[in-house]
Protein backbone atom coordinates (compact mmCIF):
# COMPACT_ATOMS: atom_id res chain seq x y z
CA UNK A 1 0.00 0.00 0.00
CA UNK A 2 1.14 3.36 -0.94
CA UNK A 3 -0.01 6.62 0.78
CA UNK A 4 -0.91 9.73 -1.55
CA UNK A 5 -0.59 13.38 -0.27
CA UNK A 6 -3.45 15.29 -2.15
CA UNK A 7 -3.14 19.06 -1.97
CA UNK A 8 -6.04 20.81 -2.99
CA UNK A 9 -6.29 24.24 -1.49
CA UNK A 10 -2.58 25.57 -1.86
CA UNK A 11 -0.58 27.61 -4.37
CA UNK A 12 2.84 26.31 -5.68
CA UNK A 13 4.70 27.80 -2.02
CA UNK A 14 2.64 26.43 -0.12
CA UNK A 15 2.52 23.10 -1.76
CA UNK A 16 6.32 22.89 -1.99
CA UNK A 17 6.18 23.47 1.67
CA UNK A 18 4.36 21.16 2.67
CA UNK A 19 5.46 18.65 1.03
CA UNK A 20 8.77 19.47 2.80
CA UNK A 21 7.62 18.25 5.88
CA UNK A 22 6.23 15.31 4.93
CA UNK A 23 8.09 13.88 2.02
CA UNK A 24 10.20 10.75 4.16
CA UNK A 25 6.44 9.18 4.40
CA UNK A 26 4.84 9.81 1.70
CA UNK A 27 5.07 8.02 -1.96
CA UNK A 28 2.72 10.05 -4.31
CA UNK A 29 2.25 13.78 -4.27
CA UNK A 30 -1.15 14.68 -5.74
CA UNK A 31 -1.89 18.53 -7.76
CA UNK A 32 -5.69 18.52 -7.00
CA UNK A 33 -7.80 19.58 -9.23
CA UNK A 34 -7.92 23.03 -7.54
CA UNK A 35 -4.30 23.53 -7.80
CA UNK A 36 -4.51 22.84 -11.67
CA UNK A 37 -6.77 25.40 -12.23
CA UNK A 38 -5.44 28.13 -9.96
CA UNK A 39 -1.84 27.73 -11.24
CA UNK A 40 -2.25 25.44 -14.59
CA UNK A 41 0.55 22.37 -15.13
CA UNK A 42 3.30 24.58 -13.87
CA UNK A 43 2.37 23.34 -10.45
CA UNK A 44 3.10 19.77 -11.29
CA UNK A 45 6.58 20.55 -13.29
CA UNK A 46 7.85 22.98 -10.22
CA UNK A 47 6.66 19.90 -7.74
CA UNK A 48 8.65 17.17 -9.52
CA UNK A 49 11.41 19.77 -10.07
CA UNK A 50 11.46 20.37 -6.01
CA UNK A 51 10.80 16.40 -5.24
CA UNK A 52 12.24 14.40 -8.05
CA UNK A 53 12.41 10.92 -5.81
CA UNK A 54 8.42 11.61 -5.07
CA UNK A 55 5.75 10.40 -8.15
CA UNK A 56 3.29 13.40 -8.60
CA UNK A 57 0.00 12.63 -9.37
CA UNK A 58 -1.36 15.71 -12.03
CA UNK A 59 -5.62 15.43 -10.68
CA UNK A 60 -6.57 16.87 -14.35
CA UNK A 61 -10.42 14.40 -13.83
CA UNK A 62 -9.63 14.64 -17.56
CA UNK A 63 -13.42 14.08 -19.28
CA UNK A 64 -12.74 14.67 -23.09
CA UNK A 65 -9.27 14.74 -25.79
CA UNK A 66 -7.58 12.87 -23.25
CA UNK A 67 -4.91 12.09 -25.71
CA UNK A 68 -3.60 15.63 -25.54
CA UNK A 69 -3.89 16.12 -22.13
CA UNK A 70 -2.47 12.92 -21.07
CA UNK A 71 0.42 13.99 -23.03
CA UNK A 72 0.67 17.66 -21.59
CA UNK A 73 0.46 16.34 -18.15
CA UNK A 74 3.63 13.99 -19.03
CA UNK A 75 5.21 16.56 -20.63
CA UNK A 76 4.81 18.94 -16.93
CA UNK A 77 6.36 15.50 -15.17
CA UNK A 78 3.28 14.08 -13.94
CA UNK A 79 3.61 10.23 -13.61
CA UNK A 80 -0.05 9.68 -12.99
CA UNK A 81 -2.53 11.53 -14.72
CA UNK A 82 -6.48 11.07 -13.73
CA UNK A 83 -9.46 10.95 -15.94
CA UNK A 84 -13.18 10.69 -14.69
CA UNK A 85 -14.72 7.19 -14.85
CA UNK A 86 -17.63 8.71 -16.68
CA UNK A 87 -15.91 9.61 -19.35
CA UNK A 88 -16.36 7.94 -22.73
CA UNK A 89 -14.59 4.72 -23.54
CA UNK A 90 -12.97 5.82 -26.49
CA UNK A 91 -11.23 9.09 -23.98
CA UNK A 92 -9.92 6.52 -21.55
CA UNK A 93 -8.46 4.36 -24.37
CA UNK A 94 -6.72 7.37 -25.08
CA UNK A 95 -5.87 8.09 -22.28
CA UNK A 96 -4.07 4.58 -21.58
CA UNK A 97 -2.80 4.50 -25.12
CA UNK A 98 -0.61 7.99 -24.61
CA UNK A 99 0.39 6.81 -21.00
CA UNK A 100 1.53 3.75 -22.18
CA UNK A 101 3.66 5.75 -24.91
CA UNK A 102 5.07 7.88 -22.48
CA UNK A 103 5.55 5.84 -19.59
CA UNK A 104 2.82 7.09 -17.58
CA UNK A 105 -0.30 5.61 -15.15
CA UNK A 106 -3.53 6.52 -15.89
CA UNK A 107 -5.62 6.55 -12.63
CA UNK A 108 -9.78 6.73 -13.10
CA UNK A 109 -11.74 8.84 -10.58
CA UNK A 110 -15.13 6.59 -9.98
CA UNK A 111 -16.43 9.99 -8.45
CA UNK A 112 -20.17 10.45 -9.43
CA UNK A 113 -20.27 6.49 -11.18
CA UNK A 114 -23.69 5.16 -9.86
CA UNK A 115 -22.92 1.54 -11.03
CA UNK A 116 -19.45 0.90 -9.54
CA UNK A 117 -19.02 -2.66 -10.11
CA UNK A 118 -20.32 -2.90 -13.31
CA UNK A 119 -18.23 0.86 -15.06
CA UNK A 120 -15.18 -0.73 -12.78
CA UNK A 121 -15.14 -4.24 -14.42
CA UNK A 122 -15.28 -2.21 -17.77
CA UNK A 123 -12.79 -0.38 -16.61
CA UNK A 124 -10.28 -3.44 -15.71
CA UNK A 125 -10.42 -4.81 -19.31
CA UNK A 126 -9.46 -1.50 -20.84
CA UNK A 127 -6.14 -1.23 -19.28
CA UNK A 128 -6.09 1.53 -17.09
CA UNK A 129 -3.46 1.82 -14.47
CA UNK A 130 -5.44 2.41 -11.47
CA UNK A 131 -9.44 2.20 -10.26
CA UNK A 132 -10.03 4.92 -7.31
CA UNK A 133 -13.58 4.96 -4.93
CA UNK A 134 -13.68 8.92 -4.28
CA UNK A 135 -16.08 10.62 -1.96
CA UNK A 136 -15.94 13.74 -2.88
CA UNK A 137 -16.02 17.03 -0.71
CA UNK A 138 -19.62 17.74 -1.18
CA UNK A 139 -20.77 14.15 0.19
CA UNK A 140 -17.93 14.17 2.80
CA UNK A 141 -20.18 16.84 4.21
CA UNK A 142 -23.17 14.95 4.83
CA UNK A 143 -21.21 12.06 6.39
CA UNK A 144 -20.66 9.63 3.16
CA UNK A 145 -17.45 7.91 2.63
CA UNK A 146 -16.05 5.06 0.19
CA UNK A 147 -15.42 2.30 2.15
CA UNK A 148 -18.05 0.13 1.20
CA UNK A 149 -17.31 0.72 -2.77
CA UNK A 150 -13.82 0.03 -2.31
CA UNK A 151 -15.51 -3.69 -0.98
CA UNK A 152 -17.04 -3.51 -4.36
CA UNK A 153 -14.08 -2.56 -7.04
CA UNK A 154 -11.88 -5.44 -5.28
CA UNK A 155 -14.05 -8.00 -6.03
CA UNK A 156 -14.64 -7.12 -9.85
CA UNK A 157 -10.92 -5.44 -10.62
CA UNK A 158 -8.51 -8.13 -11.83
CA UNK A 159 -5.40 -6.34 -13.29
CA UNK A 160 -5.74 -2.65 -12.04
CA UNK A 161 -4.66 -1.65 -8.32
CA UNK A 162 -7.31 -0.38 -6.62
CA UNK A 163 -7.48 3.76 -4.39
CA UNK A 164 -9.42 5.29 -2.55
CA UNK A 165 -9.88 8.88 -1.27
CA UNK A 166 -12.00 11.09 0.48
CA UNK A 167 -12.04 12.35 3.69
CA UNK A 168 -9.52 9.82 5.06
CA UNK A 169 -8.09 10.45 8.38
CA UNK A 170 -6.25 9.05 11.44
CA UNK A 171 -9.49 7.84 13.28
CA UNK A 172 -10.66 6.16 10.31
CA UNK A 173 -7.59 4.80 8.38
CA UNK A 174 -7.43 1.85 10.31
CA UNK A 175 -10.57 0.65 8.82
CA UNK A 176 -9.60 1.35 4.85
CA UNK A 177 -6.07 -0.29 5.80
CA UNK A 178 -8.08 -3.50 6.38
CA UNK A 179 -9.43 -3.38 3.24
CA UNK A 180 -5.93 -3.41 1.84
CA UNK A 181 -6.27 -0.66 -1.23
CA UNK A 182 -3.22 -0.57 -3.53
CA UNK A 183 -3.18 2.98 -2.73
CA UNK A 184 -4.61 5.37 -0.02
CA UNK A 185 -5.07 9.11 -0.67
CA UNK A 186 -5.62 11.56 2.15
CA UNK A 187 -5.88 15.29 1.86
CA UNK A 188 -7.07 17.14 4.92
CA UNK A 189 -6.15 14.56 7.07
CA UNK A 190 -2.48 15.28 6.51
CA UNK A 191 -2.36 19.11 5.39
CA UNK A 192 -4.51 20.35 7.69
CA UNK A 193 -2.83 19.08 10.67
CA UNK A 194 -0.93 21.53 13.05
CA UNK A 195 2.07 18.38 13.44
CA UNK A 196 1.91 17.84 9.94
CA UNK A 197 5.44 15.32 9.89
CA UNK A 198 3.33 13.61 12.80
CA UNK A 199 0.33 12.60 11.38
CA UNK A 200 2.21 11.40 7.89
CA UNK A 201 4.11 9.24 10.23
CA UNK A 202 1.31 8.05 11.98
CA UNK A 203 -0.18 6.84 8.81
CA UNK A 204 2.47 5.46 7.31
CA UNK A 205 3.40 3.40 10.09
CA UNK A 206 -0.36 2.21 10.27
CA UNK A 207 0.52 1.13 6.67
CA UNK A 208 2.98 -0.55 7.21
CA UNK A 209 2.19 -2.77 9.93
CA UNK A 210 -0.93 -4.02 7.82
Amino acid sequence: MELQLALDLVNIPEAIKVVKEVEEYIDIVEIGTPVVINEGLRAVKEMKDAFPNLKVLADLKIMDAAGYEVMKASEAGADIITILGAAEDMSIKGAVEEAKAQGKKILVDMIGIKDIESRAAELDVLGVDYICVHTGYDLQAIGQNSFADLMTIKNVVKNAKTAIAGGIKLDTLPEVVKLKPDLIIVGGGIANQDDKAAAAAKMKQMIQQS
